[in-house]
């Protein structure tokens, strides 16, 4: 019986330890008073700042059964720029909100401070509330919170004095307040909550310069925000920090404006959380909406990528029988009153992905996404953030241009199309010569690929600023022939290709743009079918390259009629092969890669034939966060 009733005793006590709320949002009637419930009490008290140089006021509420022979934690609630220690009494009803909560045994018991934080001789909000004095005095606030009002609060009431049972939040200005405040003095607090955070909170690597710290100390911190709020890019930013230095917090997205109906609800939700054990685990789990896929076009809202990497769809077609969302699995949406149909996905895996609309059956792009070539067709795109993403981050750094070039090709007798990345300064450093890199796309995709998908430029700008890559150009053909793409691939393809690449592509690059062009100076690398067309012409040409990329490719062990031929070139010229090239660099996706079999299969081949080369893997598939990846890396090796 024993192991039995302690098997049960320890699912109580998980089940009871995390208390945090279940519910996404207040529901109705959250803020209207009740009058069969007990009620806490709200006084005005006066203080002396040794800051300001006078005394101050503040509100502070006790909450139902208040006794004195009890002691509180403690939660500082701040204003915003516009208002003063009413402010939240007024607007915000705090003291309702709070009674509901203890009625429904969803609160722990807690002091509410509600102070002035201005911290100025005359602290009232009036006159010009943006002039340089009164906004250096909500800065200013932080010393006399510290030393003036926190000392006091301690020595009126019974409270718990240590940062476990400190708390601090606020409203716009109150939330850059609280965020600035409370990050900077992780001994005094470990719950710390934004919403709608002003322009005054603090660029995030002086907000958090340690964020192994606030790991280590905070028990919550909150952001959140309303989507229509003008102000919304002040808490992106800050959530994007802490998202890639890996500190837990909960990033609350709600419909909404600048106003207390979102302040409201954020009081309710973070005090919830508050002076209980909280499993941070969950914290992805909190926002009613999510952040819109910066792969949407201009100004629309849908898709959203939530928390959690799942993806909201909200697409209007008052007229369909059925839609779906093609994102390799195919999810049904539902129809609501106003035509929109919506819905929500599984988690969907880091980085850029293709999808599509369904609509009656029919394969469209989703008109509120941007479009990309892939699939051998245009479909809709969308990027799903992870903290591995900075390195093709758009930065304050030096930015390169991709320009569009057509030119005709003796090989085809046709006009065809490239993109090239010139580097930071190609154009002011006129007497320079730049080595190349030629990199190629995938089946399906064209010469926009390696650009609009894999980001190449932004890529490519970072690691020339970090001193990580040589400036280079980079040349992105299309390598489509004869049918195209998979499909048409064989030995005539590769052939076509290899002609296009020496006798169309090399020599119009050379001739237009400053090049060096010996073998040191020149590179080809691919993705997928691009990864066997360098195989194919790489291979056969070392003399030209001295450098050779094969992303996520490798010669098809079941077509031995193409592949052979390969071999029994490069076991004839293994060793010009090992002299020419200074790095032959293979790479993969991981096992889940559907070129993962064969690329091993091939390596053991170059094994049996010393054929030297360095093998990376990263995982992912074959997909483009692998390939950008690897393109990251690659680059890092060229030309040095």
């Amino acid at each position: 019986m024993k192991p039995i009733c302690s098997a049960i005793l320890l699912s109580l006590f998980s089940v009871a330890a995390y208390s945090q709320p279940t519910e996404m949002q207040a529901p109705k009637g959250f803020d209207t008073p009740q009058a069969d419930i007990p009620h806490g009490t709200i006084d005005t008290l006066s203080y002396s700042s040794k800051t300001v140089g006078g005394t101050r006021k503040t509100l502070v509420y006790t909450p139902p059964g208040f006794s004195k022979k009890k002691k509180y934690p403690v939660l500082y609630l701040l204003h915003g720029i516009g208002g003063d220690e009413k402010e939240w009494l007024n607007g915000g009803k705090p003291q309702v909100i709070l009674d509901n909560l203890y009625a429904q045994g969803k609160l722990e018991p807690m002091i509410v401070v509600l102070p002035n934080g201005r911290a100025m001789k005359d602290d009232r909000a009036t006159g010009n509330i943006m002039a340089p004095d009164k906004v250096q005095a909500f800065a200013t606030f932080e010393q006399d919170l510290l030393n003036d009002l926190i000392p006091f609060i301690e020595k009126k009431f019974p409270v718990l004095k240590d940062r476990e049972h400190r708390a601090i939040a606020g409203l716009s200005m109150g939330g850059g307040q609280s965020l600035n405040f409370g990050l900077g003095n992780l001994d005094k607090f470990a719950w710390v909550g934004g919403f709608s955070s002003a322009p005054n909170t603090k660029p995030p690597k002086e907000l958090l310069p340690d964020p192994a710290a606030a790991i280590d100390k905070l028990n919550l911190l909150w952001i959140s925000c309303g989507d229509n709020d003008g102000l919304l890019i002040n808490s992106k930013r800050t959530h994007d920090y802490l998202v890639l230095h890996n500190v837990p917090h909960i990033y609350y997205l709600e419909p909404g404006v600048h106003d207390f109906k979102v302040w409201k609800n954020g009081l309710y939700m973070f005090s919830q959380f508050l002076f209980k054990p909280v499993d941070k685990s969950k914290y992805s789990k909190y926002s009613i909406l999510g952040t819109p896929a910066t792969s949407n076009i201009r100004s629309a809202k849908y898709p959203q990528v939530l928390n959690d990497s799942r993806v909201a769809f909200r697409v209007k077609a008052p007229e369909a029988q059925r839609v779906q969302i093609d994102l390799g699995k195919k999810y049904d949406l539902a129809k609501d009153t106003g035509g929109y149909w919506v819905g929500v996905t599984d988690s969907i895996s880091e980085g850029f992905h293709y999808y599509s609309l369904l609509i009656d059956g029919v394969a469209v792009a989703d008109p509120s996404s941007e479009t990309f070539y892939g699939m051998s067709r245009m479909a809709s795109g969308i990027e799903i953030p992870f903290k591995g993403d900075s390195i093709y981050a758009l930065k304050d750094v030096p930015h390169g241009d991709v320009r569009i070039k057509k030119y005709f090709s003796n090989s085809t007798r046709s006009w065809r199309q490239m993109y090239i990345y010139t580097p930071p300064g190609y154009d002011e450093n006129r007497q320079d010569k730049f080595p190349v890199l030629y990199l190629l796309h995938g089946g399906g995709e064209d010469e926009r690929g390696w650009s609009t998908q894999g980001k190449t430029d932004i890529i490519l700008d970072n690691l020339i600023a970090e001193k990580k890559a040589k400036p280079m150009l980079i040349v992105m053909m299309d390598g489509n022939f004869g049918s195209g793409g998979i499909a048409g691939f064989g030995e005539q393809s590769l052939r076509m290709f290899e002609n296009e690449l020496k006798q169309s592509v090399i020599p119009f690059v050379e001739k237009n743009y400053r090049l060096a062009t010996d073998a040191g100076s020149r590179a080809l690398a691919g993705l997928s079918m691009g990864g066997l067309q360098t195989l194919y012409a790489g291979i056969k040409n070392t003399p030209m390259f001295s450098s050779l990329g094969v992303f996520s490719s490798g010669w098809w062990a079941n077509q031995p009629a193409l592949s052979d031929p390969q071999y029994a070139y490069m076991k004839t010229n293994a060793a010009t092969i090992n002299k020419d090239l200074k790095n032959f660099w293979i790479a993969m996706g991981g096992k889940e890669d559907i070129a993962h079999a064969n690329c091993k299969i091939m390596l053991s081949k170059f094994d049996e034939m010393n054929i030297k080369y360095s093998y990376s893997e990263y995982p992912g598939g074959h997909t483009w966060p692998v390939w950008r990846n690897n393109l990251y890396n690659f680059a890092q090796l060229l030309f040095k």
